[in-house]
């Protein structure tokens, strides 16, 4: 059931249904970003209250990273088994329940508990949510809707430092903080009620009546399953542990280690960095905080362009190069000045927005369906152990050797990351989703 490039699936436009599939499916992204960022400004007032020292600071910053590690190796399965629709709504009614509790926390272990139960859920959506988008996505707009729904990350990030911002002013406003995760998640719960099971993944299970009426509807009655190009295949877990597809595991795990141990340190910290670069004053720091947003954020624009214009192994490549540059900017100088300081920031967080657009995009691209969802959640877990280790040690690091060696510590890993992508980043522009899933005749 060989697909043409001319399918109706493959050469689809970017049609309101679309529109609203990437809307709600960028919506467990859009928590993500909110909810793991808003603790740093939560840990504000919460640290000193609790009486949170650097490891409880550590452990209430990297709680949410672990429980998504958890859930998106866990869950990455379960959607390969049971289909991507089931899971869809599950995960989100989990943050509602979590958020809200967490606004009556009254010791450390409770706060990690909770974060960590929120961080299970965050994880299960990532490969539910990004394999669900991947298999409606035509050829043509998969690069755009799958970065745009990892842009939504930054999104969440910048409106957790508008909130925060405003409850600082209040008694209390931490628990608000990390309970105002559960309004958005509602939304998204209902917004996700009537999306459809995936056709590819119905194909896949041997519901071929139920593919049908799903591609009809979605593209119209001259539509047919051989417009998916799919093969039926059952779930085969270790098809990601076999060379080729090995091989690509431990790329899309690797570069995205690479890129978010940095990043995740700098938001969940973003205040006691700034303070120890000294350019703390009252609570101006969260300008500073919110300018890197920002630029985290401005960053990805032009990577949505780029992932078809520029194709994604130049851009992976050439944003880690100028990542590296803009971290070593920071730690150059055992006392460097505020504007470079600030400089190697601003190039760093926007040099971080194409990589971040291929975060969602190269996982789904390189497996087939079968295991589509499962590779994403590995790869979601590898990239999530390290950036749960390095937000663990981060303030840790900060008392024990100060700012210029843990900016160097960001500065080498990020590099390491650069190595990774030169050795093994594929290019995937203009191929439909089968093709990218597919090995060469070498294996790779």
């Amino acid at each position: 059931m060989a697909v043409a490039k001319q399918s109706l699936v493959e050469t689809s436009d970017f049609t309101p249904f679309l529109k609203k599939m990437t809307f709600f499916a960028s919506g467990g992204v859009f928590l993500d970003g909110y909810i793991l960022t808003i603790i740093s400004i939560a840990l504000v007032q919460l640290a000193p209250q609790l009486k949170l020292d650097a490891t409880w600071s550590g452990l209430a910053g990297a709680s949410a990273l672990v429980g998504l590690m958890v859930g998106a190796l866990a869950f990455g399965y379960i959607t390969d088994i049971v289909g991507r629709k089931a899971m869809y709504m599950i995960d989100l009614a989990m943050i509602v329940v979590f958020s809200i509790a967490c606004f009556f926390i009254t010791s450390p272990m409770e706060l990690v508990l909770f974060r960590f139960c929120i961080g299970i859920a965050i994880g299960a959506d990532y490969p539910i949510s990004t394999s669900l988008l991947a298999e409606f996505a035509p050829t043509k707009h998969r690069g755009f809707m799958m970065g745009l729904m990892m842009v939504i990350w930054y999104v969440g990030a910048l409106c957790s430092s508008a909130v925060g911002y405003f409850l600082l002013a209040i008694p209390n406003g931490w628990a608000w903080m990390l309970a105002s995760a559960a309004l958005p998640a509602l939304i998204l719960v209902i917004g996700r009620w009537d999306t459809p099971e995936s056709p590819r993944w119905l194909l896949k299970a041997g519901k071929t009546e139920e593919a049908l009426k799903v591609v009809k509807k979605v593209w119209g009655p001259t539509a047919e399953l051989s417009d998916l190009g799919e093969e039926p295949k059952k779930t085969n877990y270790k098809l990601m542990f076999q060379k080729g597809y090995f091989k690509r595991l431990f790329f899309v795990g690797f570069f995205w280690m690479f890129q978010v141990i940095p990043c995740f340190a700098i938001y969940t910290f973003g205040p006691q960095i700034l303070g120890a670069l000294g350019m703390v004053n009252g609570n101006d720091w969260i300008w500073g905080y919110a300018a890197i947003d920002v630029a985290f954020l401005v960053g990805c624009i032009p990577g949505l362009y780029w992932v078809e214009s520029m194709g994604r192994r130049p851009m992976v490549i050439r944003s880690f190069i100028l990542m590296s540059i803009g971290l070593l900017m920071t730690c150059i100088l055992a006392t460097p000045p505020v504007w470079l300081v600030v400089a190697g920031f601003v190039i760093y967080a926007f040099f971080s927005g194409p990589p971040t657009v291929l975060d969602a995009l190269y996982p789904n691209e390189l497996f087939p369906t079968e295991v589509r969802a499962s590779a994403f959640g590995v790869a979601t877990a590898m990239s999530r152990v390290g950036a749960a280790v390095g937000t663990f040690l981060l303030p840790i690091a900060l008392v024990a050797y100060g700012i210029q060696v843990t900016m160097i510590a960001a500065t080498v890993l990020t590099v390491l990351g650069l190595i990774v992508c030169i050795a093994l980043a594929p290019e995937t522009k203009g191929k439909t989703l089968v093709e990218c899933g597919q090995l060469d005749a070498s294996g790779n």
